[in-house]
């Protein structure tokens, strides 16, 4: 029934594109329940929500924050997410701990194709979510237009709950379709109820059969009574809307302007009513019946207090010093933006911060055994599409930066970094070029750095096209034991991705056991830059004769020699310059199709194909090689030219010949270093 099980603590997530409004909406649903006496703004930097410095110097949500609220006599946490399609994988996280999620877009058709992916996040999970079409008063196109763009990339019907009232091309207020009231918007204050205007009864009338037809799509006992001109009753049709919600069947669509209060309270009470319970969330999602059972979705490294990781409370009630296997759970808090509340106990339904979880990550889950390994879904961190290559500017601040970097990660598990082999640059990669930035801003911010950037460099390697016999000779004197290595080395080249090999026909003693070993390892040294100055690959090389002294000869010197011949040999053997080729899959609306095909051939790619996306309606998946050197910039050119959804992923395919000026430059460039 309608409002049933108002006991235990709920979660309702606010997500949709960046400058949709969710923030101050936020804000208005604070005010409108008691919790706010006074509205914060974004604009002025004094919003409950982005409390972190760089969320406010950029002005935009960088992670998710965390709001809790009285509405009539119901506790519920808020969660506003990032709307930057580089923060999305926060906005992932949230919901996968939400009993509904409220989908916050402005009334623009134009700027539908926004929300495909995150839709689509919503439908695979099976999350329960409503659409809060926001900023209703900069819109003055007709609500069907709107709603027929929004159908377009939502695999769930959606279901119109409310229909404007228009006065002069301005929208004046509303027309609840299952009440069948009106109302009229007042600037700052709940909406008023009014006498439906008679020329929204037709308009009305229309917009409430479509919504019952949507509802009957998914029971018969409704149907039956349509089709035998029944008018259900509103308690019906709320019960019908609570079920097939919670169940993901449908989508609701709400009306209003966050910024001017309009519509919220009417949003709240749908929540309150239609809103699943902390019991049904975590049996959808395959909750252990374990007591207490939490789960962590989100990690921070909080100045002077250290690791807090948030959980929700699926099962029974967490107390202070419980411990759960080997964990100890201290310092509970209720947490609100970056303030937190120091509480005895959390119980199913909450959201909590427990404090010194070292060995917990991000989407564990913790029973009353300890860690619970693979007990419920998690979504996976998007590979990262974009790098920077960084270093401190002061070398004692290397083992700080390594530590800052680890937890940064630790935060945000969509940022990675690695040590590139062949470069040696340390990499920092994320989801585009805003989130690094806003990252390391972070970095030198929280743990006190200076930092130096430069573009990642591309990991050419070289390899050789002839073969040759060369004969080296290390010899030296100095007073006492000298040096001498001689040694004749085959070189050939390998057939491409084959790597290194080494192998010795030596007969009669030429050159001692002892010393072959040795021998490789001079190889190996040079290996690391062959003549044109990058690493060599696809190589064969065989010790086929020597000489040694009794005396004089040592492991170093015909480790010396045999790095002697190499550097003599390998020039002659037409070394060529290969560079890293990658698959490429560009993820596009089909629309957008030929725009990667485009920025693919631009960039030197060799288009293989392009197929229907697996498990996305109207999405092209196109295929490609793609040389490194044109990966740099890559999603920032899918991004601009499909309206911020397109992304790729890749994977390395191969190494390539790359003659001519390309070459010509990255050689030069190399051998001035």
């Amino acid at each position: 029934m309608p409002g049933s099980a108002l006991t235990s603590p709920r979660v309702v997530t606010l997500v949709g594109p960046y400058l949709s409004g969710k923030t101050t909406l936020m804000e208005s649903m604070l005010h409108a329940s008691g919790s706010l006496h006074r509205r914060g703004s974004v604009k002025d930097g004094n919003s409950v929500g982005d409390p972190a410095p760089e969320a406010r110097a950029h002005g935009m949500s960088i992670e998710m924050n965390l709001a809790r609220t009285n509405h009539m006599g119901q506790d519920w946490t808020i969660i506003d997410c990032p709307g930057s399609i580089e923060f999305s994988y926060e906005a992932q996280c949230a919901l996968m701990v939400t009993d509904m999620a409220i989908v916050v877009c402005e009334a623009q058709p134009d700027k539908v194709m926004t929300l495909a992916p995150l839709l689509h996040f919503l439908d695979a999970n099976r999350i329960p979510h409503a659409i809060f079409l926001n900023k209703l008063d900069h819109t003055t196109l007709p609500i069907a237009e709107i709603l027929e763009g929004l159908q377009a990339v939502s695999e769930r019907p959606l279901v119109l709950r409310e229909v404007p009232i228009r006065e002069n091309e301005e929208i004046t207020g509303y027309v609840d379709l299952v009440s069948e009231r009106a109302y009229a918007f007042q600037e700052g204050k709940p909406s008023k109820l009014i006498q439906m205007p008679d020329s929204m009864l037709d308009r009305e009338a229309d917009a409430r059969q479509e919504m019952l037809e949507k509802l009957a799509d998914f029971d018969d006992g409704l149907l039956e009574k349509l089709l035998e001109d029944v008018t259900p009753s509103p308690e019906e049709i709320f019960q019908q809307f609570e079920q097939d919600l919670g169940n993901d069947l449908i989508v609701p669509v709400f009306l209003g302007s966050a910024e001017h209060n309009n519509g919220i309270i009417r949003l709240m009470k749908m929540l309150r009513h239609d809103c699943p319970g902390v019991e049904a969330t975590a049996d959808r999602l395959g909750a252990s019946k374990e007591q207490p059972l939490a789960q962590v979705f989100k990690t921070h490294h909080l100045p002077h207090m250290g690791k807090i990781s948030l959980a929700r409370i699926w099962r029974g009630t967490l107390k202070e010093g419980d411990m759960m296997g080997d964990l100890k759970m201290a310092g509970l808090a209720l947490m609100t933006g970056h303030d937190l509340d120091k509480t005895t106990q959390a119980r199913a339904g909450d959201i909590v911060a427990i404090a010194k979880l070292d060995p917990v990550r991000t989407g564990d889950v913790i029973g009353a055994s300890g860690v619970l390994k693979d007990a419920m879904l998690w979504p996976d961190a998007p590979k990262p599409v974009y790098a920077t290559a960084i270093a401190t500017s002061k070398h004692e601040d290397e083992v700080k930066l390594s530590t800052g970097l680890s937890k940064l990660a630790e935060e945000d598990p969509s940022l990675a970094t690695e040590t590139e082999d062949s470069t040696h640059q340390l990499l920092v990669w994320g989801q585009g070029e805003q989130h690094l930035k806003i990252q390391l801003e972070k970095l030198v911010r929280q743990y006190h750095l200076e930092i130096d950037q430069e573009k990642p460099e591309v990991a050419y390697k070289e390899t050789i096209r002839a073969s040759i016999s060369q004969h080296a000779r290390h010899k030296k004197q100095s007073g006492g034991h000298g040096e001498f290595g001689d040694v004749h080395l085959e070189i050939k080249p390998q057939p491409r991705g084959s790597g290194f090999s080494f192998d010795n026909r030596i007969v009669g003693g030429s050159v001692p056991k002892q010393y072959i070993p040795a021998v490789e390892h001079g190889v190996k040294d040079f290996l690391i830059r062959g003549p044109l100055g990058f690493p060599v690959v696809d190589i064969a090389v065989t010790l086929t004769d020597g000489q040694h002294h009794n005396v004089d000869s040592s492991d170093m010197s015909f480790r010396k020699a045999a790095a002697q011949a190499m550097r003599q040999g390998t020039p002659q053997c037409d070394p060529v310059l290969l560079e890293p080729i990658y698959e490429v899959k560009i993820s596009v609306p089909n629309d957008f199709t030929s725009n990667a095909q485009t920025i693919l051939s631009k960039r030197r790619g060799q288009i293989l194909g392009f197929d229907a996306k697996s498990g996305w309606t109207g999405w092209d998946e196109v295929t490609a090689y793609l040389p490194q050197s044109e990966m740099q910039d890559l999603i920032i050119e899918i991004r601009s030219q499909t309206q911020g959804v397109g992304w790729f992923d890749w994977d390395f395919a191969h190494l390539s010949e790359l003659t001519g000026r390309l070459a010509d430059q990255a050689i030069t460039e190399r051998q001035g270093d």
